[in-house]
This record gives structure tokens, sequence and C-alpha cells, in this order.
């Protein structure tokens, strides 16, 4: 005899959270970005990321509550400012 899958043995699989370079390149995401998702979208370390906001140095972001969020529209304008000034200084 051999098993057959009912509904009741295949689990749903676990949701699958958006890379959001992805979401950058493709539009901007439905929600705002945290420190991670900046880290891993310039490819820094996280505590660069922080350096950046005490610096004032990186994208801008904002609290909600103890919590920093960036604004992926923000982040793309920073992105592009950078692109930009990259260009004049050659």
């Amino acid at each position: 005899m051999y098993f057959q899958p009912t509904e009741d043995s295949v689990s749903a699989p676990a949701p699958v959270r958006p890379d959001p370079r992805a979401a950058l390149r493709g539009g901007l995401p439905d929600r705002y970005l945290t420190p991670d998702d900046i880290a891993e979208i310039f490819g820094v370390p996280l505590e660069t990321v922080y350096q950046w906001r005490r610096k004032r140095t990186g994208p801008p972001g904002f609290r909600i509550g103890k919590h920093v969020r960036y604004d992926p529209g923000e982040v793309d304008a920073y992105v592009t400012q950078l692109k930009n000034t990259d260009r004049v200084a050659v």
C-alpha cells in the first residue's frame, strides 16, 4: 500500500517574504522598508545603516514609535541622487 496525500496531510507552504531589491526595481512596494531591508538592498551590514542614520548620510528614515522605517520612494530618490552625483563627478 502506498501513501496518498489528502488535503489534511498537505500543509500550505510558508509565506515567502519578497526581496526588497526586486520591489524597488519593479516599482514601489506597498509597505515601508525596515533597516534590515535597507541593509539587504545596499549589501551592507545593519550597523552601517544605523551609522548612516546617526550621521544623516544615508537614505532618509523616520520613526514610528520606537521603530525606524524608510519610504521606498525616498530610498529610490536617494539612489537616483547618488547616481547623478557620481556621473557629474566623472
